[in-house]
């Protein structure tokens, strides 16, 4: 552990570097550039406010903004767009980089926080977006907008321990590369960010309760739509289920990265 920590740091230049050139190329490829990784989001937010607000606005209790739904979206988004980022260029992180890994001695550890890097800086981009779309809406930041930093971290490490572990074994089984985007699919519809959680039958409520986002994603509409502080006696599993996951994550990396190299 403390062998990639020491790689981590002596390849910090390293790692600030990819990620400024990665964040430079994504305006450099196009008209609109790096605006497009803020739009996407927002985009898929507009759509599902249009169609499902009429029906889901009066649902939403403790909000006095007739916004309520767009504002609801907009928050869940936020946590759920860094989460599915992470995961998603983990999960094909060192195919990607198979001949680098293979032509270049360097901490391998560097990838997956070079992506974290570079999904953080985006998400910090959509969430200035997102506090813009909030005022323009008559929601005022607050104080307790403040508790999204730790919320950040939380989904950043447990999007990196999962990532980890999917990357890995990503290399190995390449199915897992065909799966997991169906999974995150389902994962989102089991996460109440296009509805609201009192809407959902009791049943069902016991079920999404396993899902490690739900608390997460109730913390973002806390500090974000209600104004107030997330109960963080409720993110504490995940909070558990993320050390448990980063840690493993951590340790399946360092013991299959020379076999990765021959895999990939």
């Amino acid at each position: 552990m403390f062998g990639l920590l020491r790689g981590l740091y002596s390849y910090r230049s390293f790692i600030g570097t990819s990620i400024r050139n990665e964040f430079v190329s994504r305006f450099s490829r196009s008209s609109l550039g790096g605006l497009w990784m803020i739009i996407n989001p927002l985009a898929n937010v507009l759509i599902y406010a249009l169609i499902l607000s009429n029906v889901l606005a009066a649902k939403l209790p403790g909000i006095e903004n007739k916004y309520a739904y767009a504002l609801y979206l907009m928050a869940g988004t936020l946590a759920w767009s860094l989460f599915s980022e992470i995961i998603n260029r983990c999960l094909t992180l060192f195919i990607e980089n198979g001949n680098l890994m293979k032509k270049m001695r360097f901490p391998r550890i560097t990838l997956p926080f070079i992506v974290l890097g570079s999904a953080l800086l985006n998400n910090l981009l959509l969430l200035l977006s997102v506090l813009a779309v909030f005022i323009c809406l008559g929601q005022w930041p607050t104080w307790e907008m403040l508790w999204a930093i730790p919320l950040i971290l939380i989904v950043a490490a447990l999007a990196v321990g999962l990532g980890l572990i999917l990357g890995v074994l990503n290399v190995f089984v390449r199915d897992i590369g065909q799966v997991i985007p169906i999974v995150l699919q389902i994962l989102f519809w089991f996460t109440p960010i296009v509805y609201p959680i009192n809407i959902i039958p009791e049943d069902l409520k016991s079920l999404i309760a396993w899902n490690p986002m739900y608390p997460i994603v109730t913390a973002y509409h806390d500090v974000f739509v209600y104004n107030v502080a997330p109960d963080f006696s409720q993110i504490g599993i995940t909070v558990l289920i993320t050390c448990v996951l980063l840690g493993f994550g951590l340790y399946i990396f360092r013991r299959a990265a020379p076999e990765m190299v021959d895999a990939l």
